[in-house]
């Protein structure tokens, strides 16, 4: 085996590079918006509307996700296409009809992933549900409330890992490496801070990073990544059950993780245990089975 020659460090340490400068550009863009977005919230008082975001109801969660979406959308306007000269196709930012039909199957892969997760630990463990306070109609409404505010904050972090950094990467590096060491690593590692994460959790999203890798790289690009990850996050939530540590609260129906916590996940959601990772696995392999057929 050959060592890298310097031309091929020079180029890897660019990546890095643009990288650090897109992401600092894009959380720069973010943090003058979340500022902007507080004022606007209180009313003008801006230290009420900042302690808001320290416990964020559904306006400031929603506005959190909307910031975000702007501010990588900025960074990647700036970095990727002013700097870098990244066009459309680079990108992967396909055209409306292909888009729209990759969404909805990113929709359906996803949501049909978070479905299985559950399901497993119903049946593999104790994990049940129970009935709540509402009907259908409230439950209804309150779900597409739910998947409208997880809508902005899932494109903007495919953005995020799915967009400047992974394409960078996949010039030096390779489809396969870069995957695995931006979409699915640092995806990971990025969680390690939310509520009651785990090894087994960390490992389980950066799982679900390759699976939204794979889906970048399918029919669709972008718009099939941003499906599969709303769909995977808004059924869980539809389904009562934490996201990534986060809970969610609907009516109708309570989610009750049970025992064993390695299987269901427990506090931090289906992400921290094993039926999250067959679920994932099942939709990684399928999604990149789809993704081969892509031509580039």
């Amino acid at each position: 085996m050959t060592a890298p020659s310097p031309a091929d460090w020079r180029s890897v340490l660019k990546a890095i590079g643009w990288s650090i400068a897109f992401t600092l550009t894009g959380l720069a863009c973010t943090l003058i918006l979340l500022g902007i977005s507080a004022a606007l919230l209180a009313g003008g008082d801006f230290e009420r509307g900042v302690r808001g975001f320290l416990t964020p109801g559904g306006r400031e969660a929603v506005a959190a996700g909307v910031s975000q979406l702007a501010g990588f959308g900025i960074a990647t306007w700036l970095i990727g296409i002013r700097a870098l000269r990244l066009d459309r196709a680079a990108l992967r930012w396909k055209p409306p009809g292909p888009g729209i039909r990759g969404m909805l199957a990113g929709l359906g892969i996803g949501a049909g992933a978070a479905a299985l997760a559950l399901l497993l630990a119903v049946a593999l463990g104790s994990a049940h549900w129970s009935p709540d306070e509402g009907g259908p109609a409230v439950y209804a409404l309150q779900v597409a409330r739910t998947t409208a505010a997880l809508a902005p904050a899932a494109l903007s972090e495919e953005l995020m890992f799915r967009g400047v950094p992974l394409v960078v990467f996949a010039a030096v590096l390779g489809r396969g490496s870069a995957l695995l060491l931006v979409s699915g690593v640092v995806f990971g590692l990025l969680h390690a801070r939310n509520p009651a994460a785990t090894p087994l959790a960390l490992g389980n999203i950066a799982l679900a990073g390759l699976f939204l890798g794979a889906a970048f790289y399918a029919r669709g690009g972008l718009w099939t990544a941003f499906g599969a990850h709303l769909g995977w996050n808004a059924a869980l939530a539809a389904l009562d059950a934490p996201v990534s540590g986060l809970p969610f609260d609907v009516p109708l129906l309570d989610y009750h993780a049970g025992e064993p916590v390695w299987l269901s996940g427990g506090p931090f959601g289906p992400e921290g245990g094993l039926a999250a990772t067959a679920a994932l696995a099942a939709a990684f392999v399928l999604t990149l089975r789809w993704a081969r057929k892509e031509t580039r």
